[in-house]
C-alpha cells in the first residue's frame, strides 16, 4: 500500500520519470528520455518495459524510424489504460467525486450533499463510499486508488484535523481502504491547488509558487522543485477592528470568524456573498470585508517575504463573493512587502486569482487521484475488494 504522504512531490523513480515526459510528450523516444532525465539507456530499457507491461504506455510502431543498421527506434505514447482513478474533495456541505481515466480525462462526476456537522463519521464516509459506487456502476475499468482531499491539515499518518469540519485526528482513509482494497492518499485541500499544477510541469523546472486560501477555512502552500508543502502555522495577526492582538491566523480570518464579527454590529447574514452585497450600502460591514483582504494580504507578505515565489495564487470565496476583495489585497501585499521585504522586486511578483469555487474543486480532486499514478505507478496493480469490509480501527470522532 502507499504511504499517506508525503503527495504531490516530483517524480522520483525512473518509471515515474519517465511516465511524467510521456505524459508531456505526445510522442517521444527511448532515447530522448535518457536525455531528458540523465538516466542510463539500461534503466530507461527497463522503466519503459514496466510501464508497458503495467499498459501505461504503448509503442507506436506505425511511426518506427530505422537509421542504418541498428535497432529501429519505436517512439512512445500514453496508452488508454482500463484503469480509474477516484478523486474525492471534500467540502463543508457538498463534496465532489471524480473519476479519471490515466490519462487525466474526466469519466465521471458528481456533488453529493455531505453536510459535516449533521453526520457521524459512519454515516459521512458511508455517503462517500456510496458516491464513488454510484459513480463506477457500470464502467468496465478497474478502481486503482482512491485520492481525498479536505480543509485543515493532513499529519504524517494520513490523520485529518479540520476546525470547520470538527474533525480532530480523523482517518478517513481507513474505511475507504478496507472498501475498496485500493491505495488511499489524503492531502489538505490547499496544496492539492498547487499539485494540479506541478503534474503538468517539466522535470526539475519547477518555479516557487505560493497559493493563500481562504474560505471556511484559510491555509497557505508553496510549491518548489522539492514538491508542494503546507505552510504551517500561519504568520499571526494583529486588528483593532476585529480586536486580534497576535491572533493565530487559520481561525481568525475565516469566513465565518468575518459573519461573527458582523453579527456584532448587529449584521446577521449566511454567507460571504450576502456580506458583500449588505456592504454596498453598510460602511460597518464594509470596513469588515476590508479589514479581512488586509489581514490576508499580511499574512501573504510575510510569507512571500520569507520564500520569495514568484507568484502568488489566490483561492476561496475570499476573493471570489467579495468582488472588492482581491483588489484591495493587490495593494496591500505590494505595500506590505515593500515596507517589510527589505528592497524586495514586488514589481516581479505576479498575483494570479482562481476565479470560482468549481475550478478549484476540479483540480483538486483531479491531482488528488492522479497522485499516486504519477509519483508511483508502478505500485497501483488492480484487485478485486474484500466480500466483507470489516469494521476500522477508530482514531478520533467527528463531532455532530
Amino acid at each position: 500500500m502507499i504511504k499517506p504522504g508525503p503527495v504531490f512531490t516530483p517524480p522520483q523513480t525512473p518509471a515515474a520519470r519517465c511516465l511524467h515526459l510521456v505524459r508531456l510528450n505526445p510522442i517521444i523516444t527511448r532515447s530522448e528520455l535518457v536525455e531528458a532525465t540523465g538516466l542510463s539507456q539500461p534503466t530507461i530499457t527497463r522503466a519503459t518495459a514496466a510501464l508497458l507491461e503495467a499498459g501505461l504506455v504503448q509503442e507506436r510502431t506505425d511511426l518506427t524510424r530505422t537509421r542504418g543498421r541498428g535497432r529501429p527506434t519505436v517512439p512512445l505514447e500514453v496508452a488508454d489504460s482500463k484503469w480509474i482513478l477516484a478523486g474525492i474533495a471534500i467540502g463543508t456541505s457538498r463534496t465532489h467525486i471524480a473519476l479519471f481515466d490515466t490519462m487525466g480525462r474526466t469519466l465521471r462526476e458528481d456533488d453529493i450533499a455531505t453536510p459535516v456537522a449533521r453526520l457521524s463519521e459512519s454515516d459521512f464516509i458511508e455517503h462517500i463510499m456510496a458516491g464513488v459506487n454510484r459513480l463506477t456502476t457500470g464502467i468496465s475499468r478497474t478502481l486503482v486508488s482512491v485520492g481525498v482531499t479536505t480543509s485543515g491539515n493532513v499529519d504524517e499518518d494520513g490523520l485529518v484535523w479540520a476546525s470547520n469540519l470538527g474533525w480532530e485526528g480523523v482517518d478517513i482513509a481507513e474505511r475507504l481502504r478496507y472498501q475498496f482494497n485500493v491505495p488511499v492518499v489524503v492531502s489538505s485541500a490547499i496544496p492539492a491547488i498547487l499539485g494540479s499544477e506541478t503534474q503538468s510541469a517539466e522535470l526539475d523546472k519547477q518555479e516557487n509558487v505560493l497559493v493563500l486560501f481562504a474560505d471556511d477555512s484559510t491555509g497557505a502552500a508553496l510549491s518548489t522543485e522539492e514538491g508542494v508543502t503546507q505552510l504551517v502555522p500561519l504568520p499571526t495577526i494583529s486588528s483593532e477592528l476585529l480586536n486580534l492582538k497576535d491572533a493565530a491566523s487559520e481561525d481568525n480570518v475565516s469566513t465565518q470568524a468575518v459573519l461573527d464579527a458582523l453579527a456584532v454590529d448587529d449584521i446577521h447574514v449566511n454567507t460571504l456573498a450576502e456580506a458583500a452585497e449588505v456592504a454596498e450600502g453598510n460602511e460597518t460591514a464594509r470596513s469588515i470585508l476590508d479589514e479581512r483582504a488586509r489581514l490576508l494580504a499580511s499574512i501573504a507578505a510575510d510569507l512571500v517575504v520569507e520564500h520569495n515565489p514568484v507568484t502568488v495564487v489566490l483561492a476561496g470565496s475570499a476573493f471570489i463573493d467579495d468582488p472588492r476583495a482581491a483588489k484591495l489585497f493587490a495593494s496591500h501585499i505590494r505595500e506590505f512587502i515593500a515596507e517589510r521585504g527589505d528592497g524586495a522586486d514586488i514589481h516581479a511578483l505576479q498575483l494570479r486569482l482562481i476565479p470560482t469555487h468549481q475550478e478549484i474543486v476540479r483540480a483538486i480532486a483531479r491531482a488528488v487521484a492522479l497522485d499516486p499514478l504519477l509519483r508511483v505507478p508502478l505500485s497501483l496493480q488492480p484487485s478485486s475488494p474484500p466480500a466483507e469490509a470489516p469494521t476500522p480501527r477508530r482514531r478520533a470522532s467527528l463531532r455532530g
